[in-house]
């Protein structure tokens, strides 16, 4: 009831819409535990994108021969950053299923009231393979990860976020089948709908708007020391704000500096909301594709929100 309270109150404020992603077997275990206490004691309500399925994300060591991607992992010094539990799993065996494992943690994040959806699956795969997968093998890997969070909750999950913002016309269409209420699948500057073969989804995109830790330290001078006053800079009081942390890096070695973050950010006059609040009120929403592109930081593609047009679609979040 305070929370809610708090919400209401909050509702006077620049909201930033929290996305907290869950890639991993360790970051489940100790960051979401950690992420979960520290919102506590602030207040805040988030939404949390869990990867339930096997923790395969150490097979990523093969795109060290891409020049883009050792550049990304000596800059943000990867291995203290996520620690070589993370590096090293998947590679030598199939890695744990996360959400047979950790259980507990995913319903005691929904006990404490934050909004749950899905990641992935197997996070490495969709990230690395989806722009190959036919729409039997999107479904597949979308129902077993529904399946999963839905023994684990009771109930299906409200919504979904593709792993690394990587999505595909096959991908949104697949996901309409799912009794999703929102996606957040791509990055852009403001709430929609999306556009597929000229077609019109259902289902509303909340994208990503702000970059992300390991797209920024390191580059133009960014460092730990000046991340958080430089985040701080980029929100838009006039626009949508999504800030997406990492329960692998805000929950673990940058949980202290995360912490300063909410703490300045709401001690100047800043309200934190899940991103299905944004929903709230809607009657009508503009409609875009999807598109392939590139953000700076981020290695390989991305899917970006494209030019809108206006669209008579009734919300229903």
């Amino acid at each position: 009831m305070e929370t809610q309270e708090a919400n209401r109150q909050d509702d006077r404020h620049m909201r930033i819409g929290l996305r907290v992603d869950v890639d991993t077997f360790r970051g489940t275990r100790l960051g979401v535990p950690a992420i979960c206490k520290l919102l506590a004691r602030q207040g805040i309500t988030a939404s949390f994108f869990f990867t339930v399925g096997p923790d395969n994300m150490g097979r990523h060591l093969r795109r060290l021969l891409r020049p883009s991607f050792l550049w990304k992992m000596l800059r943000t010094r990867a291995v203290g950053l996520y620690g070589w539990d993370i590096l090293l799993k998947g590679t030598f065996r199939p890695g744990p299923v996360i959400g047979e494992k950790l259980a507990g943690v995913i319903q005691d994040t929904a006990d404490a009231g934050h909004e749950i959806g899905l990641h992935a699956w197997d996070h490495h795969r969709w990230q690395t393979h989806v722009d190959a997968m036919d729409g039997g093998d999107i479904r597949h890997s979308l129902e077993t990860g529904v399946d999963l969070l839905t023994r684990i909750l009771g109930h299906p999950p409200d919504c979904s976020a593709a792993p690394a913002w990587k999505s595909t016309d096959s991908a949104l269409t697949e996901k309409d089948r799912f009794p999703f209420v929102y996606n957040s699948d791509c990055r852009g500057d403001h709430v929609f709908l999306p556009i597929v073969g000229g077609r019109t989804l259902r289902q509303p995109q909340v994208p990503v708007t702000l970059p992300t830790y390991d797209e920024v330290i390191g580059n133009s001078g960014i460092s730990d020391e000046n991340y958080n006053e430089y985040m701080l800079s980029l929100l838009d009081p006039a626009g949508l704000n999504v800030l997406t942390v990492h329960a692998e890096v805000e929950g673990i070695s940058r949980l202290g500096m995360f912490d300063r973050f909410l703490s300045t950010a709401r001690s100047s006059g800043m309200a934190f909301c899940t991103l299905g609040s944004f929903l709230e009120g809607s009657t009508s929403l503009p409609a875009a594709p999807l598109i392939p592109g590139h953000v700076p930081g981020r290695d390989g593609w991305v899917s970006l929100q494209g030019p809108s047009v206006a669209v008579d679609e009734e919300i229903r979040p």
